[in-house]
């Protein structure tokens, strides 16, 4: 009998455990909306303007709990002064009854009443017969009921916050001791309560003027003091782009000067390493560069003669074999024309060595003509596709590391983009510009009308090396998609700083 029961009671208790269940959802919406609601008028914010929204804000309070004292105040003033209002005219009206009595006929007491009380405030008389009729006023009464009010009304909810309870006072009306009628008297604080709206107006006008130009003068103010902190944001944004000449004005406040001397004294700081590591860099280049062509000098002045010895002997052989008849000789003449393949590769593979360690030509041919012959060979390889090369007034030469670093660049742009670009037209330009700021420097640029370049994509070995050489140069290098399609690679190498490393070295 009981348990058809407790299962329906466990079935009602099903759907409250999955409102549960559902709760922390909700919760979770909500935090997300108040986190975005936040985001979108607070942390999102300059300081600047939390500042003034802080103030603005604490204003605000302000102004609620100074018109809530104010609604109080008026609203205390007046209940007082309707109360006294009250008091007042019931009082007149019970003497000016009794004077009435025996200076006026009784059919004119009623009557003539209003006209004696004209000048009241704040109430509303009114007059009837014992039978409970209005009583007609006379000509000249209009103003019998209390001043006509030249205020504009109050709005309705501002005169349900101030206006008093209704309180109506009736005073029976004697002559020789019988009741003729009876005078009403109810408060009017209409004219009060708009005067009190009035005063509030004029108050929250002024307020409102003068708490603008406040936050006027104050946005100026926080704009003026937290200059300097811009100023460093800005400064740590040229940090990060390697700018580390960058410093900052120092401040008057104490504190704020403090953090510029900090950012002053590490921009010098990574100034100062930057040009050590710099010069770390172009010695390493200077050395390596040496290295090579001692290397490149040693397998031609060394190795490619004795190739070339091996190869005479080689043929003397093939010759001198040849001209006998034996079965011997026919296998030595063999043996001879595979030495003279191995020399061949041998010499291949030398002539290649020398191109990859160190063009022969560098440093003895113009740079212009040495880059023109490379772009002209791999026009004459590649005769599907277009090349076309221009180049500015350029020096002759500009040093070892800086040559070999834009034959380098070139080389490596052109193979990347015939493998890799799919393009059909390559343009290469070769410039040397001068600015007072940035000294001389010479800029290549490749640019071709490819598929352009995956920024997805990782940088092969090519293109790290680009990287590297250049930057222990102390330029920049950039790969990036072309504006009209395609890849466009610069390069931008700085000239007097890399020769003088140069000419510096032992």
């Amino acid at each position: 009998m009981q348990s058809a029961p407790a299962r329906g009671v466990a079935n009602e208790a099903l759907p409250s455990r999955s409102g549960d269940a559902k709760a922390p959802p909700r919760e979770e919406h909500a935090a997300r909306s108040l986190s975005r609601l936040l985001r979108a008028f607070w942390y999102d914010r300059p300081l600047r303007i939390q500042l003034l929204i802080a103030f603005i804000f604490t204003d605000l309070v302000a102004a609620a709990i100074a018109g809530a004292v104010t609604i109080y105040n008026a609203r205390t003033s007046t209940r007082v002064e309707i109360a006294a209002s009250m008091r007042l005219a019931e009082l007149l009206i019970g003497e000016t009854v009794g004077a009435l009595e025996h200076v006026v006929p009784a059919d004119q007491v009623l009557s003539g009443l209003p006209l004696q009380q004209r000048l009241f405030r704040h109430v509303r008389i009114s007059v009837a017969d014992a039978a409970g009729q209005p009583v007609a006023q006379r000509a000249g009464a209009a103003g019998a009921n209390g001043r006509v009010s030249d205020r504009a009304p109050a709005p309705l909810w501002f005169a349900a916050l101030i206006a008093p309870p209704p309180d109506h006072r009736e005073i029976p009306v004697m002559v020789k001791g019988q009741r003729i009628g009876s005078v009403f008297i109810a408060g009017e604080p209409a004219d009060e309560i708009a005067e009190s709206w009035e005063n509030m107006i004029a108050l929250g006008a002024v307020a409102l003027a003068v708490n603008a130009v406040v936050i006027a003068i104050l946005y100026f103010l926080f704009g003026r003091v937290l200059a300097p902190l811009t100023d460093v944001a800005r400064g740590l944004g040229d940090l990060e782009r390697k700018q580390y000449d960058v410093r900052l004005p120092r401040p008057q406040p104490c504190e704020l000067a403090a953090i510029t001397d900090r950012f002053n004294a590490l921009a010098q700081a990574l100034d100062l390493a930057r040009a050590e590591n710099a010069q770390l860099m172009r010695r390493l280049v200077t050395a390596q560069d040496d290295e090579r062509r001692k290397t490149a000098l040693e397998l031609h002045d060394e190795v490619g003669p004795c190739l070339f010895g091996l190869k005479a002997n080689a043929a003397s052989i093939a010759t001198a074999a040849g001209k006998l008849s034996s079965t011997d000789a026919a296998l030595l003449q063999g043996r001879a024309g595979d030495m003279l393949s191995i020399i061949d590769r041998l010499q291949a593979l030398n002539r290649s060595l020398l191109k990859r360690l160190r063009p022969m030509a560098l440093g003895h041919v113009p740079l212009r003509d040495i880059l023109n012959e490379v772009v002209g060979e791999l026009a004459r390889q590649h005769p599907d596709f277009s090349f076309s090369f221009a180049a500015g007034e350029l020096r002759p030469s500009y040093g070892d590391s800086i040559d070999l670093a834009v034959y380098r660049c070139l080389q490596e742009s052109l193979t990347n983009a015939l493998r890799h670009a799919g393009c059909a037209r390559v343009e290469i330009a070769l410039r040397e510009t001068r600015d007072r700021v940035s000294g001389t420097r010479v800029v290549l640029t490749v640019q071709d009308n490819g598929r352009g370049i995956d920024p997805h994509a990782s940088a092969g070995l090519g293109l790290t090396g680009i990287h590297e050489r250049v930057q222990m140069l102390g330029g920049a290098c950039r790969i990036e998609r072309a504006s009209g399609g395609g890849t466009q690679v610069s390069v931008d190498i700085p000239v007097d700083v890399t020769m003088q490393a140069g000419a510096g070295r032992p």
